[in-house]
């Protein structure tokens, strides 16, 4: 577990991507750690080493048979459990299956806010409904469907969604996937978000 703890009042909780915490997400919560806020990132993986891009295949394989999502929210809700009563405000920010895992935690009442970015299982779960504001952010991009339209099946009270340039992974500098200006954007996007909530 990756944890930058500066006894804030406000927590967020970091959710990886199949590839375990590497050093994209190590560089994220610091940069989520630099603008006050708390931040923990469970391994869900629990495994010391993180999958590289070259291992997606079985990055993805040893996610969906030794995690799985619905272990991953068990995971998750746990440590929210956990945590409640030590801070004011709490969010979730998730990338990849980790926005997925963020998006079946969002009908918990103790969560302050929801940040998904290119959470493309989410369309596997299109009946939530979050209890908290929730923002997702999908690239243009995506081989396995219709971007538009799961967005229109999402367009439900308190959800933000935007599109950006590029494709799944344009948020992650270490990607070849990596877009610097929706990156840029999303992140500013975030902010906003976690600000007004």
């Amino acid at each position: 577990m990756l944890q930058i703890l500066k006894k804030s009042d406000d927590l967020i909780i970091v959710i990886h991507e199949i590839y375990g915490i590497n050093q994209h997400i190590k560089n994220f919560c610091d940069l989520l750690s630099k603008q006050d806020f708390d931040v923990i990132c469970p391994n869900l993986l629990e495994r010391e080493q993180s999958f590289d891009y070259s291992e997606e295949e079985i990055a993805y394989l040893n996610f969906m048979e030794n995690v799985g999502f619905s272990d991953a929210v068990h995971k998750i809700k746990k440590l929210l459990l956990s945590v409640k009563n030590d801070y004011q405000k709490i969010y979730m920010i998730g990338f990849s299956v980790g926005a997925t895992v963020a998006w079946l935690c969002s009908e918990e009442e103790c969560l302050d806010g929801v940040v998904g970015y290119y959470g493309s299982r989410i369309r596997n779960y299109k009946q939530i409904v979050p209890l908290c504001p929730t923002i997702l952010f999908f690239p243009q991009e995506e081989p396995s469907f219709s971007v538009d339209g799961l967005i229109s099946n999402l367009a439900k009270k308190n959800i933000e969604i935007h599109k950006f340039l590029g494709q799944h992974g344009f948020s992650d500098p270490y990607s070849t996937k990596f877009n610097e200006q929706s990156a840029q954007i999303a992140f500013n996007e975030m902010l906003n978000f976690l600000k007004t909530h």
